[in-house]
């Protein structure tokens, strides 16, 4: 049973102390991957991919940590990409996808069942294949076995903090077949920013000048609502909900505006509102909201370029929340690129799941619900 303790993050021997997976030196890695994973890709031959010119479609296939680097694909190509880019999870690739197509599958560890699965199917269909992942895997030997192009990345730990290790040879094949301008500065500049995040976010940083504890401060015990005001950053505020999950073992529900103004935000006059307390509890409601004092949390993920109706949206919705007694933090995206400002959005979210994980005295990187149902499907 998990305990909440601020104190946890006050000095950091007790926060390297809280975290002895070394989650923190994970998420502090994010600016050397994005360095050495653009050097793999083009050691690897990734520009091969455009000698038969424009696929008609990008298909990434992945799981988990490493299937959100198809999201974040999409989100910098944008709503301009000429083609359509899907992320499949699961087992099947869909039944439109052949040889005009370029399937990226991507496992950190290489050995993914579901990745294989799909990735096994678009060698059989004839389709431009990338592989991304464990060097010496399954997919290694799968990418081979199909002539496709594979680009070994080393693992800093876990899948989900290995991301922009996983993310830029995508990036660097999205470029190289005319899909988005993300030039080699563009890749520098976000490292330095990812940088600037760290530094800001290290463990031995107060809380109160920290942003990552104080937002993780701030949510905990909460339930957080992680709304996104673009297409980038509801993405962001995906990954955000997973690393809940999976580095604070916490819940989390992502959404993004404009559709959340069209159903989530009915959760304002709901149980959880205003700390909870419904305006007729029951019993048993009363007595376990009463000292509390916890309800939800709006996580407001803000993209510096939004649609202007959907930036009246957020106004909007933010004010209503606040006159329904519901905690709102806002974090705003930094840079011009589309690459800086969703890896800003995800980079400083890594770090307050992390500290919330440490606030509650959670261990962030093992994952034994995770394990424990790879076990009992084997």
């Amino acid at each position: 049973m998990s305990t909440l303790d601020p104190g946890r993050l006050e000095e950091a021997p007790d926060v390297e102390a809280a975290d002895p997976g070394g989650m923190l030196r994970q998420v502090a890695s994010s600016a050397a991957q994005i360095r050495e994973a653009r050097r793999a890709a083009e050691e690897a031959g990734v520009a091969a991919l455009a000698e038969d010119g424009r696929p008609r479609a990008v298909v990434v296939t992945g799981m988990g940590g490493s299937g959100i680097s198809g999201d974040v694909l999409a989100a910098v190509c944008g709503l301009g990409c000429p083609v359509p880019v899907t992320t499949v999870r699961g087992y099947r690739l869909p039944g439109w996808v052949g040889a005009a197509d370029l399937v990226i599958a991507v496992s950190c560890s290489g050995s993914t069942e579901e990745t294989l699965e799909v990735a096994a199917q678009a060698a059989r269909r004839g389709c431009r294949l990338l592989c991304v992942g464990g060097a010496g895997s399954p997919l290694a030997d799968l990418a081979a076995r199909s002539r496709g192009v594979f680009v070994p990345v080393r693992s800093v730990g876990q899948p989900r903090s290995t991301l922009w290790g996983l993310t830029v040879p995508l990036l660097v094949a999205a470029r190289t077949l005319g899909l988005t301008d993300v030039p080699d500065a563009v890749l520098e500049s976000t490292a330095a920013r990812l940088e600037d995040v760290a530094h800001r976010c290290r463990p031995d940083s107060e809380p109160f000048v920290n942003p990552a504890k104080r937002i993780a401060l701030d949510l905990a015990g909460d339930v957080p609502l992680v709304w996104g005001t673009s297409p980038l950053a509801e993405t962001a505020a995906y990954r955000m909900c997973c690393q809940l999950n999976e580095n604070a073992k916490y819940p989390g529900v992502f959404g993004g505006l404009p559709e959340a103004d069209h159903n989530q935000v009915m959760a304002f006059d709901g149980l959880f509102a205003g700390g909870g307390s419904p305006a007729d509890p029951d019993d048993f409601f009363r007595d376990r909201t009463e000292d509390a004092e916890h309800g939800l949390h709006l996580v407001v993920l803000r993209d510096t370029e939004e649609h202007p109706q959907t930036a009246k949206r957020r106004e909007a919705s933010v004010e209503l929340a606040r006159d329904r007694g519901v905690a709102v933090t806002e974090i705003l995206a930094e840079g011009d690129h589309p690459l800086e400002r969703i890896a800003t959005l995800i980079a400083l979210a890594d770090y307050v799941t992390v500290y919330l994980a440490i606030t509650l005295g959670v261990d962030p990187t093992p994952v034994p619900a995770i394990q424990e149902l790879k076990a009992r499907i084997a």
